[in-house]
């Protein structure tokens, strides 16, 4: 029997989860030990903001914070931890299960090669303290985390899409928009070039991931049927058809010698020496 079929309409408007979506492992989390660095680098940060969770996940600590609180976090482990180096943020669509976005900051203490991942989360429309006067490689990071997430960040120097053109509607990073783009995605070029009269002259995009054109020379050859770049495509199908392949090469033409085919015979041992 058929599961009866429910209309997506406006799918981007809706995050839907299902228990029909794979979920990965979660990671084991372990305790923080009462001694050591981690321990130190959780107490600074809890004498000065709350944590709501903290723990160690791969030999590193993990401290979930209040979304206020980022700021605070983040220049105490700069000031007194001497975490002073970002080395990656950015954000994780919970919108279908939690409603919002969990938020990372991935930070490095270059005297002990010790990291740490600061967490929030907010929702949906809920905006973020900008941390780009702590660390500057923040900068396109929150460029990036607006651009295709969608997560508002307030005061930061230049909020302007990073990615996708000024004038690109959605957030294509969000996981209910579609691989293939909206309508929107598949008409952009054509109206921005020639106008939206010219779409029953033209048609819409091919944005389809799953297309590979086997007779486009300039960006597909099978191995032992290479042809000559921009060769038109009758040659490629000429060479199957005659069963005719051509030699491979390991250098570019008339290039320094590299290596030679190697056609010699594997030997088998009978007995190991």
């Amino acid at each position: 029997m058929m599961r009866p079929y429910t209309p997506k309409d406006n799918v981007q408007a809706k995050a839907y989860y299902t228990d029909r979506f794979w979920v990965a492992p979660k990671i084991p989390e372990e305790a923080v030990p009462e001694e050591g660095l981690y321990a130190e680098d959780l107490a600074a940060v809890k004498a000065k903001c709350k944590v709501l969770n903290a723990y160690i996940q791969r030999g590193q600590l993990v401290i979930y914070i209040n979304p206020e609180d980022n700021i605070t976090a983040l220049k105490t482990l700069i000031e007194e931890r001497w975490y002073e180096m970002l080395s990656e943020m950015s954000a994780v669509d919970f919108l279908a299960e939690r409603g919002g976005f969990e938020i990372f900051y991935q930070i490095l203490n270059l005297n002990t090669a010790r990291r740490i991942r600061v967490k929030c989360f907010v929702d949906e429309h809920q905006a973020i303290e900008s941390v780009n006067p702590l660390y500057r490689s923040a900068d396109w990071a929150e460029r990036e985390m607006w651009d295709l997430l969608g997560v508002k960040v307030n005061n930061h120097p230049y909020l302007k899409r990073l990615i996708m053109p000024d004038d690109w509607e959605g957030h294509p990073l969000r996981k209910t928009y579609p691989l293939e783009g909206d309508e929107f995605a598949q008409w952009y070029e054509v109206d921005k070039i020639f106008g939206k009269e010219a779409r029953d002259i033209i048609g819409p995009e091919n944005r389809d991931p799953a297309r590979v054109d086997r007779y486009d020379t300039e960006r597909f050859a099978r191995l032992g049927h290479e042809v000559p770049k921009g060769a038109p495509a009758e040659e490629l199908k000429k060479i199957e058809e005659e069963g005719v392949v051509t030699p491979v090469h390991y250098q570019e033409e008339e290039g320094v010698f590299l290596v030679e085919k190697f056609n010699k015979a594997p030997k088998v041992l009978d007995k190991r020496k």
